[in-house]
């Protein structure tokens, strides 16, 4: 993880929404880790593809989720990861 990690920087979900209004994130080589800690049933979109939404948080401040939206390949690969998956 020490040599995946060289370079970057880690940004916790619960400070994503705060660090996206106060730095230039596109300058920055950064990662985030996240627990899917809900999924809603795949839908179907106004066009008829069907996506995923997971609620991800990082078990530091339950209060603090992010919706990720899984679409096309994406929804296709993965939409059947469990709840709980890092």
């Amino acid at each position: 993880m020490d040599r995946k990690m060289a370079n970057r920087k880690l940004i916790r979900l619960s400070q994503l929404k705060n660090k996206l209004a106060t730095e230039n994130l596109e300058e920055i080589d950064w990662v985030t880790f996240g627990v899917i800690v809900r999924k809603v049933t795949p839908q179907s979109a106004n066009n008829g593809r069907t996506f995923s939404i997971w609620r991800l948080n990082d078990l530091r401040d339950l209060n603090q989720c992010v919706s990720l939206f899984l679409f096309g390949d994406v929804h296709k690969e993965h939409w059947k990861t469990d709840q709980g998956t890092v």
